[in-house]
């Protein structure tokens, strides 16, 4: 049994739907017929429009109206975008700011902690231990010296 497997029969186990491989490939499909289905839509109507007794002026008379609406629709849209990013604006000056200034602040505080504690104990703790160490050393060369 391969690894796969085991790991498809555990999520069955457990409640879990295996994921449908070639729905991808179908909706693909989906999208190309309805892709030829639109040509030869837009072709059949230029073939139609180009007819001696079409209602073109009719027809043309619509799609404006429709493109007209379109634009209003995009207009409105635009101003609520505009509304939304004003309303985001807002939002980062008066609620983000604060925050980040208070972490900046707390930054700030361990920052200068760090070096408080650097300065007064971890310096002269390691001082002594240096001290130590040179006169252990000497002690030890001493040692070698006098046998």
């Amino acid at each position: 049994m391969s690894e796969d497997d085991r790991i498809e029969r555990a999520a069955k186990a457990e409640g879990f739907e295996p994921e449908k491989r070639g729905s991808s490939r179908g909706f693909g499909i989906f999208i190309g017929i309805i892709a030829v289905l639109l040509l030869v839509g837009a072709v059949a109507m230029i073939l139609w429009l180009i007819q001696p007794n079409a209602p073109t002026e009719t027809l043309r008379d619509v799609f404006i109206i429709l493109v007209a609406f379109e634009f209003m629709i995009i207009g409105i849209a635009l101003v609520v975008l505009i509304i939304q990013l004003a309303r985001l604006v807002n939002l980062l000056n008066n609620e983000v700011r604060p925050i980040l200034d208070s972490a900046n602040e707390a930054a700030n505080t361990m920052r200068g902690t760090a070096r408080f504690l650097s300065d007064k104990l971890v310096n002269p703790v390691v001082k002594v231990n240096a001290g130590m160490a040179a006169v252990r050393r000497a002690l030890d060369l001493l040692k070698f010296w006098g046998r």
